[in-house]
């Protein structure tokens, strides 16, 4: 598999499981402790969490169809940089928990970095 494939399937899935399995079929307690953060009550932050997993899955599938469009690579990086910088308003402590932003985000942003790079050799 050429190295564009891997990361556009990485990237997609990242998007689709954590939409998927940590906000639409169950709430991961962290996702709901920072939710809770922006102030909702109960109902609005459960409803905030599905809104927002239903659109992690569609952007990964969105990436997965579109990504050869610098623009939506643009975009995935600037949504991963936007949602480690959330985290640090607030509560940065989920930034040195075992399975964090950090970890999760920056290996994405460095794929996508890979998958522009392979773009621009394709052209």
């Amino acid at each position: 598999m050429k190295t564009e494939q891997v990361a556009r399937w990485i990237i997609g899935f990242v998007w689709i499981y954590h939409g998927l399995f940590i906000k639409l079929i169950t709430i991961a307690p962290i996702e709901n402790h920072l939710s809770s953060q922006f102030g909702l009550s109960d109902s609005g932050t459960y409803w905030f969490i599905k809104a927002a997993g239903v659109g992690e899955v569609v952007f990964g599938l969105m990436f997965l169809c579109l990504y050869r469009y610098k623009m939506v690579i643009y975009l995935n990086i600037f949504a991963m940089v936007s949602l480690i910088v959330m985290v640090v308003f607030l509560d940065f402590r989920y930034l040195v928990e075992g399975f964090n932003p950090v970890t999760t985000n920056i290996p994405v942003i460095g794929l996508s970095i890979i998958l522009l790079k392979e773009i621009e050799l394709i052209r």
